[in-house]
Parts: structure tokens; sequence; C-alpha cells
């Protein structure tokens, strides 16, 4: 591996861990900065959350599940990374109280593909049993 590449899988990394810093925050518009414009987020399984976005459905979905969290925001906790080419695998564990008195915990693996310091794709694996109960139970 060159140490171009070296520098890159870093650089998408940090890209990576700041983005979950800015989701943290609710800040729609800023986490959506993160995005390249033609970027996709699918989610697993088969909830209403479920599916593809392209960036005006992430623009939708993340202010609508912002709406029902007390405060705006799910943290996001990045506790593992690991990365190679534009591909960066993270396991996160998120945080919220929802204003139906609901507290959302849960334990996900998003895959990154991050090029030219944008991201371009994610995919996200998580508990859709929790999901589903804590938002729409």
């Amino acid at each position: 591996m060159s140490a171009g590449t070296t520098t890159n899988v870093e650089a998408n990394k940090q890209l990576v861990q700041e983005f979950h810093e800015v989701f943290s925050t609710g800040d729609v518009e800023n986490i959506l900065s993160y995005m390249a414009p033609t970027a996709t987020w699918w989610v697993a399984g088969n909830i209403p959350l479920s599916g593809t976005y392209d960036v005006d459905g992430m623009r939708e979905l993340f202010s609508s599940v912002g709406g029902g969290v007390k405060g705006g925001a799910i943290r996001l906790t990045p506790t593992a990374m690991t990365a190679e080419g534009d591909r960066v695998a993270v396991e996160t564990e998120s945080y919220a109280e929802l204003t139906n008195g609901r507290v959302y915990n849960n334990l996900y693996h998003f895959l990154f593909i991050v090029r030219d310091g944008k991201i371009h794709q994610v995919k996200e694996y998580l508990d859709t049993i929790h999901t589903n109960e804590v938002f729409f139970g």
C-alpha cells in the first residue's frame, strides 16, 4: 500500500468520525453537507424507515426522525472503525430520548463509501425490531 493510499484511508476515517459528530447535533443541512450530490443511504429491513434514500429523501428522513427526538438529534457514538480503499466500516451505538417517552439505544454496522472528501453511499444495518418498537410501537 502506498503512502497516498494510507493518507486517503485515514482521511476517510476522519471524515466518517466527523460525520458521526455532526449527525449527533441534528443539524440536517450540516449533515447533508458531508454527502455527495448523488449519494444514497440504504436502511436494512422491512420497517417504515427501510429502503434507499437520495439526498432529498435523507433530508426528509433525518428531519422526521429528529422531530420525534428530544433535542432533535440521535447521538451516534462510533465504537470501532475499519477502513480500506474508499470503504469505511463502523460499529456504532445510538442514544436518544424520544418525545413519546421511550429511549432509543441501538447498535449499528454502517458501511460508508467515501470518495474525494464526500460520502457517496451509506449502508445501515441495525436492530430493526428495536427501532420499530421504539419509534412506531
